[in-house]
């Protein structure tokens, strides 16, 4: 596994607000939030970004947006709306590269995000 700080979480070589796993997904709250509700949903594979993602990880990615929506579901935002994002490399907005779905929710999200 890589050494990014989100392979130390799985490992629980670091602490986090561990709120939903199963046996390929783990899911934490984010410790800068930028909505009431942010948590992220990161596969336990080793997957740098969405575009090192192949053909073989479909199912998993499939999984982890269900995990989020149903997350989003758990917590009471499914009517009023949330937002799921993946950042992807540096212009991207991708700082962890570990391959992870940012579930916001809780206040208005508006598009172009600032």
């Amino acid at each position: 596994m890589s050494d990014t700080l989100f392979a130390k979480i799985i490992r629980r070589e670091i602490p986090a607000d561990i709120v939903y796993e199963d046996d390929d997904i783990l899911a934490f709250r984010d410790i800068a939030p930028k909505a009431p509700l942010h948590v992220l949903f990161i596969p336990k594979k080793p997957i740098r970004n969405l575009d090192a993602a192949v053909a073989d990880d479909g199912e998993l990615l499939g999984r982890l947006v269900l995990a989020a929506a149903a997350y989003a579901r758990q917590e009471g935002f499914a009517e009023q709306g949330y937002r799921c994002v993946f950042n992807t490399n540096a212009d991207g907005g991708q700082t962890v590269f570990h391959l992870h779905l940012h579930l916001l929710a809780g206040r208005s999200l508006h598009w172009p995000p600032g």
